[in-house]
């Protein structure tokens, strides 16, 4: 940030101030959590990234077919960079074909449309499919392995660990529900053209129809994915979105009981957060919030901002108590560079404080010629001195 030569200071600029009385500030009672009958759990808003509710969230489990999750997630990173395409061939090596578990029913020696593989590894969580696609990306599935674990570390989940690409049962194979509602939202945010696969209810495939195994697809309308997964030694778990209004949730269940346990105990979740919370962007992505006086540029003038979107999850209905400041440098001196801090921004609620970025010049500010630095040196002089 820009400083003065002997001290540095900040000027505090209100944004919004909703200062109503003390009874209206309040937020909302909440009352506790919903308890939920699952070994790991958690509750996510993907926009802000605020955790609702968890229970063991850290815990390393196997993933199941979570796992394919993953795999999902490279193909559609494979397609959005153009190294693939959705009508590309993919043959079927008798690896994919002979591998165990459920099934998308694709022949050794065909070749299957990504498409239709895709699909496959969504709504059917066929492991034939699954290893079909893996093998085609990255050759064979150890080595798209390597590329799932590479991903994980680039997503931040860093308590997630890959051996293959189906969740087929292995003791180096884990992940928590944490790093899973984390993939989750990469899924949904990062490449929102294929998201709506994830909702599909059926999937028909060499004549053999199969229904996705989320239930929730069928008993909430907002609901619009993920995935399911079940093994012996992982239970039944679920990882699933919806979307109501302009707030969507993410859940997650590892180690529940049953299939209908896994829906009710998601379910749960999903309730309890719409009922009682909302997701609202306070700030949009390259925002002017206000104007920096510049001394010794060409222009006298910077406007600042945000470099993204700011989203925050408030319980509903408080959005009228949220408070926001501005703290800049109250000395910026040129030159100013694109996406330079000035700042930040802080946003709190009843005292507590949700927000906390960095406040950027939106466009840069070369320097002035020599007249006018001096000049601007020698009004900035007499501002300090007095």
């Amino acid at each position: 940030m820009a400083t003065t030569s002997m001290f540095k200071s900040l000027l505090t600029i209100v944004l919004f101030s909703c200062m109503a009385t003390l009874a209206s500030a309040q937020s909302a009672l909440i009352p506790s959590p919903p308890s939920i009958g699952a070994s790991s759990y958690i509750l996510m808003d993907p926009l802000s990234g605020k955790i609702l509710i968890e229970g063991n969230s850290h815990e390393r489990l196997p993933p199941a077919s979570l796992t394919k999750m993953m795999t999902a997630y490279i193909v559609e990173r494979e397609l959005d960079e153009g190294r693939i395409s959705m009508t590309d061939m993919v043959p079927v090596s008798v690896n994919a074909w002979r591998t165990g578990g459920s099934r998308t029913f694709i022949k050794e020696g065909s070749q299957v449309k990504v498409e239709d593989l895709l699909r496959g590894v969504v709504i059917q969580s066929g492991n034939d499919a699954t290893v079909a696609l893996a093998e085609f990306v990255a050759g064979s599935e150890g080595a798209f392995a390597d590329i799932m674990n590479q991903q994980a570390q680039i997503l931040g989940m860093n308590e997630t660990h890959f051996v293959n690409a189906t969740g087929l049962p292995s003791p180096e194979q884990f992940s928590t529900a944490h790093d899973l509602a984390l993939l989750a939202r990469a899924i949904i945010t990062d490449y929102p053209e294929n998201y709506p696969i994830y909702a599909e209810k059926h999937f028909t495939y060499n004549d053999i129809r199969q229904p996705n195994r989320n239930s929730l697809l069928w008993r909430d309308p907002t609901v619009d994915g993920l995935k399911t997964g079940h093994t012996e030694e992982a239970g039944y778990c679920l990882v699933a979105s919806a979307k109501r209004d302009d707030t969507r949730f993410i859940s997650v269940v590892m180690g529940t009981d049953s299939p209908n346990a896994r829906a009710q105990e998601v379910q749960k979740m999903l309730n309890y957060g719409f009922r009682y919370y909302s997701s609202e962007r306070l700030f949009s992505a390259g925002q002017k919030l206000l104007e920096g006086r510049v001394w010794g540029g060409q222009f006298d003038q910077v406007d600042i901002g945000v470099k993204g979107d700011v989203f925050v999850t408030i319980p509903r209905g408080s959005k009228s108590s949220l408070e926001s400041v501005v703290d800049v440098d109250n000395v910026i001196k040129a030159p100013i560079n694109i996406g330079q801090e000035l700042g930040r921004v802080k946003v709190t609620l009843d005292g507590e404080t949700i927000v906390d970025e960095p406040v950027l010049a939106l466009k840069g500010v070369p320097e002035g010629g020599f007249f006018k630095r001096l000049w601007d040196a020698i009004k900035l002089f007499f501002i300090q001195l007095f």
